[in-house]
């Protein structure tokens, strides 16, 4: 259980949507481009050739990494999971600043489904590990590198 890799069911299906993309239409994209490269002579100055081969291995490994990460992922459906106020994965968080007065929504996924810019982070990240288990109304203080942080919690959603 160790290695099990926490995961929602989208992340999850965002990989699988991924995965059926490298393995349908890039490996033949990237095949096709090793096999052009081969028709311009020899392959000891053929750029091309080691670029297509190149991009070659990294997409192989991406389907290795991809295969292996859900192969070991534990997927997580918050919303089949009854809401007690209680932050945990998969769950989507409304924060009052108490510094800067200000709200922040987070919702908590696995590291490979991150990203800021929507607000997603990681359960790993160090706000998300001061949030966990935390429920609606206690004051976290999180430890970032940027300092220490105080947070209330103003709502908890398992969406």
């Amino acid at each position: 259980m160790s290695n099990m890799i926490p995961m929602t069911a989208r992340g999850a299906e965002n990989l699988r949507v991924e995965l059926e993309h490298l393995k349908t239409v890039r490996r033949p994209e990237i095949v096709n481009s090793i096999a052009e490269a081969r028709e311009h002579g020899d392959l000891k100055e053929n750029a091309e050739y080691h670029a297509a081969r190149e991009e070659q291995g990294f997409c192989e490994g991406r389907v290795q990494d991809i295969e292996w990460k859900l192969s070991n992922s534990q997927i997580i459906d918050v919303t089949k999971i009854t809401n007690n106020g209680r932050v945990i994965f998969g769950s989507t968080v409304c924060l009052y600043n108490t510094e800067t007065e200000e709200e922040i929504t987070y919702n908590l996924v696995g590291d490979d489904e991150a990203n800021i810019k929507e607000n997603r982070i990681s359960i790993n990240s160090p706000i998300a590990r001061g949030l966990v288990g935390k429920s609606v109304d206690d004051v976290a203080m999180v430890t970032t590198p940027g300092g220490a942080i105080e947070f209330e919690i103003v709502s908890v959603e398992y969406i």
